[in-house]
C-alpha cells in the first residue's frame, strides 16, 4: 500500500514550523494541524479503527505524542514530516485497536452471570454472608484459645481491635521491639493451628 500523498505543503514552510516546534514555540503547532490533521484522520487512522470516537482520540494522542518527541524528528531531503506522524499515527491506532480487541476478548470470557451483573442497572442483592462469618469468627476464637495467653492476647489487640504496636506494648508491658516478637511468634503459631 502506498503512502498517501501530504498535499501541496511547502517543504520549506513545513521545515520553519518544525525549528519553531524544536526551539519550543507550542503554537508554531497550529500549521502542522491545519495541513495535517484531516489526512491523518481519514486516509490513516479512520481506514484502522472505523470507531469514530476512538480515532479523534487517536489523533489527539497523534499530535501529542508528536510534540512530545519533535526533538527526535531529523528531516530527510525534501520528505515531510507528514511521513514521520503518519508512522505515529498507525502505531497509536494499532495500540488502540489491539486494546479493544483484548477489551472484548476479556469480555467475552466472562461468565454469564459477571456479564449480566456489569450490564443490570441495580446490583444483585448481596449474598447472605452472616452465617460463613460466624463460622469463621467462632473458627478464629477456637484457634485463639488453644494458644499460649499471651500470643491470643497480642492477636487480639493488633488485628482484632487493630490497636498500635505502641499500645499494644504498654497494655502487655513491653516494649515494641519485644512485642513485635510476641506477635510474629503469635501469627506463626496461629497459621499452624488455624483452621481447627
Amino acid at each position: 500500500m502506498t503512502a498517501p500523498d501530504p498535499g501541496p505543503v511547502d517543504i520549506a514552510a513545513e521545515r520553519a514550523v518544525v525549528l519553531r516546534l524544536q526551539a519550543g514555540d507550542r503554537a508554531a503547532a497550529g500549521p502542522l494541524f491545519t495541513w495535517f490533521s484531516d489526512k491523518l484522520y481519514r486516509q490513516v487512522i479512520l481506514p484502522r479503527l472505523p470507531v469514530r470516537e476512538l480515532a479523534e482520540d487517536v489523533l489527539k494522542d497523534t499530535f501529542r505524542i508528536v510534540l512530545e518527541r519533535i526533538a527526535q524528528y531529523h528531516p530527510e531531503g525534501n520528505v515531510s514530516i507528514f511521513f514521520w506522524m503518519r508512522r505515529i499515527a498507525i502505531n497509536r491506532a494499532m495500540d488502540v485497536h489491539r486494546a479493544q480487541a483484548r477489551q472484548r476478548a476479556f469480555t467475552d470470557a466472562r461468565p454469564p452471570e459477571e456479564t449480566a451483573a456489569l450490564t443490570m442497572s441495580e446490583a444483585p442483592p448481596a449474598p447472605e454472608v452472616a452465617p460463613e462469618q460466624a463460622e469463621t469468627r467462632a473458627a478464629v476464637e477456637l484457634s485463639l484459645s488453644r494458644l499460649n495467653p499471651r500470643y491470643a492476647e497480642a492477636l487480639r489487640m493488633r488485628l482484632l481491635e487493630d490497636r498500635t504496636r505502641e499500645e499494644c506494648a504498654a497494655a502487655m508491658g513491653v516494649t515494641v521491639g519485644n512485642f513485635d516478637v510476641i506477635l510474629h511468634r503469635a501469627c506463626k503459631a496461629f497459621r499452624q493451628g488455624y483452621p481447627p
